[in-house]
């Protein structure tokens, strides 16, 4: 395995450096729609923020679509809303999820439990859209050290599950838009300041498998379809030799339901 080069300052406040996994795929899941996305509100860290009836039956439908697949483990967020969309899934599919501070909520500080509408006419709003990289929330973290400690987090999981389970393993980590934003981008090789051109809606799937070169992001943002396919194609879409020239081929399961 090779190492994964961080920000020295970063890596000084968050433990030793990282170890990358051979090949393993992490299902990340964002929780279905909370009371707080209904309301307009940043919820953040907020005590108590759950699922509405429609995230509740997202996260139904959510444990639905992995029917098939072998889920090593679950990772999730310490918040409530993200441990009822893991209760859901694991259910059936896996076992009890194991909570990850790493992919918590953002901490937004002051902003925090603050509606939308008003927190768009703040100044350090067009920073956050424009220059994400360098906006840090009052009272609470940067959007820069936020991805940091998500990545860090599931690259050292990939690489445990990678140790425990084997190169072939598909786990799933249940986490927020903002982290899933952060760790896609870093995935795709994209600076932190183009995050906001990512989707990731509540009760998505996005799909990586993290190789001992570099991330291949398999899927972004999908709604439907069974997620069987996951790990059953990994050599054709990350190819031992690296990606395929001209693309390759697509995974025969697709038409079963990738989507």
């Amino acid at each position: 395995m090779n190492p994964v080069h961080t920000d020295p300052q970063l890596a000084r406040r968050s433990g030793p450096t990282i170890r990358l996994a051979d090949m393993t795929t992490v299902v990340l899941i964002r929780h279905g729609r909370s009371t707080a996305n209904a309301d307009g509100v940043l919820a953040g860290r907020s005590k108590g923020v759950g699922l509405d009836a429609t995230g509740r039956e997202q996260a139904r439908q959510m444990a639905d679509r992995l029917t098939g697949l072998q889920l090593a483990g679950v990772i999730t967020s310490p918040l409530k809303r993200c441990r009822q969309t893991a209760a859901a899934i694991t259910g059936t599919t896996a076992p009890a999820a194991d909570v990850e501070h790493g992919i918590n909520e953002c901490d937004y500080g002051h902003w925090q439990g603050r509606k939308l509408a008003d927190l768009s006419g703040e100044p350090l709003w067009s920073t956050i859209q424009e220059h994400p990289s360098a906006a840090v929330f009052p009272g609470g973290e940067s959007l820069r050290n936020m991805q940091f400690r998500a990545v860090s987090a599931i690259r050292a999981r990939a690489a445990e599950f990678d140790a425990s389970h084997g190169e072939r393993a598909v786990w799933a980590a249940v986490s927020h838009g903002d982290v899933i934003k952060s760790i896609l981008a870093d995935a795709l090789g994209t600076h932190l300041d183009h995050f906001q051109r990512l989707i990731v809606n509540p009760a998505s799937v996005s799909v990586i498998t993290y190789t001992a070169s570099h991330p291949y992001v398999i899927a972004m943002n999908t709604h439907v379809g069974n997620l069987a396919w996951v790990g059953a194609d990994a050599d054709s879409n990350t190819a031992a030799t690296g990606a395929q020239v001209g693309g390759g081929d697509v995974p025969d399961s697709t038409a079963t339901g990738q989507a």
